[in-house]
């Protein structure tokens, strides 16, 4: 389906890049190239972030439990993950995107849809247009990633999933239809694990029967959703490409190797993400009007609780200070904790805040301090210095 005319219809470029994390860590590791490589942490709550594809033939895959992985594939060499390098890298990766294009619309640290109909004079067909990113992202990066090109976001999408590993596809827009027509049902977006199973019951298992499915059954079945999918069916995906796309919130939360039962300990973690979340609050230039707190106790019961602050802040100080009430309001345990997380959410522009700010010194000298831990950081690498709080006890 790549070949033929300049499809400029198509214009809507969905980019993946494969194996994100562990491409990442080649660049560092050529020695570990071809062979079965998890990216994650070795304690047993860990989970896989990435997975080489040698890996994934023995089933291993993201979000997995790294004991699952382990047990699937003994011989995998386990890599921890350095974050600051993936988010260096993503950075630099959406930098070429954007020489390519000022259209595009980041979804995650290693995809994101372009929309090049404004550049197809200067580059050639979004074909050769998606040619020209992944041999530059490959030259210049070193990195491997595949390309989908469609007249749709959602069709560009499954595109670039049928090109892994490092390939491209383009869907014409004359055979989008085709295209999505021989594809199960769980492609498309929307329809989820519950979702198949309705869909199942009636005997509607791939998207080609949800096409000749009345809209009004759908409907139905599954409210506004059934409408959509049924949209999405026949190739209908009016969205665009959106460049702009504003955190709703920002959080941090941590899964313990071993369950906890001491609320020192709990304060202690939260007052780590309380961190975590502000630094990345300050990179955003963005400040937190309320702040969520979430529990998940041994039993995966899930508790969230919220706090609106006084003043909106991107102070590590502040958060904490809510985060701890609200866990304190939780009263006693009622069994050990597996997950505890924090998030900043109701984010203003931080610069609109200055003009509330209280004169408190107090809050000046918290704002100073986190700032002066940002620029050390920054320079000599995460977590250089921290909170004396957050130290380990002398002789660990």
């Amino acid at each position: 389906m790549g070949a033929g005319p300049a499809h400029a219809d198509t214009s809507i470029l969905h980019v993946d890049m494969d194996a994100f994390f562990v491409s990442v860590e080649l660049l560092d590791r050529p020695e570990l190239s071809g062979r079965t490589v998890i990216v994650g942490s070795s304690s047993g709550r860990a989970v896989v972030l990435s997975a080489s594809y040698e890996a994934r033939k023995y089933g291993v895959r993201s979000a997995m439990p790294m004991s699952t992985a382990r047990r699937l594939c003994p011989a995998a060499v386990i890599v921890e993950p350095q974050q600051h390098k993936y988010r260096e890298m993503s950075a630099r990766v959406m930098e070429v995107f954007r020489s390519i294009t000022p259209l595009v619309e980041q979804v995650s640290v290693d995809e994101a849809f372009l929309d090049v109909s404004g550049s197809i004079r200067r580059l050639g067909s979004p074909l050769e247009i998606g040619r020209h990113i992944r041999k530059r992202v490959a030259d210049e990066l070193g990195l491997p990633s595949s390309v989908g090109i469609a007249a749709t976001k959602f069709v560009a999408k499954i595109a670039s999933t049928h090109a892994k590993p490092d390939g491209l596809l383009l869907i014409p827009s004359e055979r989008t239809v085709e295209f999505l027509h021989s594809l199960p049902v769980s492609a498309l977006w929307g329809v989820g694990a519950q979702s198949q199973k309705v869909l199942l019951g009636l005997g509607i298992s791939t998207v080609l029967d949800v096409a000749n499915t009345p809209r009004s059954t759908l409907q139905r079945l599954m409210g506004a959703s059934g409408l959509h999918i049924h949209d999405l069916a026949w190739g209908v995906d009016p969205r665009g490409v959106q460049p702009v796309r504003e955190e709703k919130s920002i959080g941090a939360e941590e899964t313990f190797a071993v369950d906890v039962d001491s609320s020192s300990h709990l304060h202690k973690e939260l007052l780590r993400l309380a961190h975590r979340t502000a630094h990345r609050l300050r990179l955003a230039g963005r400040s937190a009007a309320s702040v969520s707190l979430k529990v998940r106790y041994e039993d995966f019961s899930t508790v969230t609780r919220s706090r609106k602050l006084s003043i909106p802040s991107d102070n590590a100080h502040e958060l904490y200070t809510s985060a701890t009430v609200l866990l304190d309001g939780l009263g006693a345990l009622p069994m050990k904790v597996r997950l505890i997380g924090l998030r900043a959410e109701q984010l203003v522009v931080a610069s609109s805040v200055a003009s509330q700010l209280t004169i408190d010194r107090r809050d000046e000298n918290w704002r100073l301090a986190e700032g002066a831990l940002d620029r050390i950081n920054s320079r000599f690498g995460e977590a250089v210095i921290q909170p004396a709080q957050l130290l380990p006890p002398p002789g660990e």
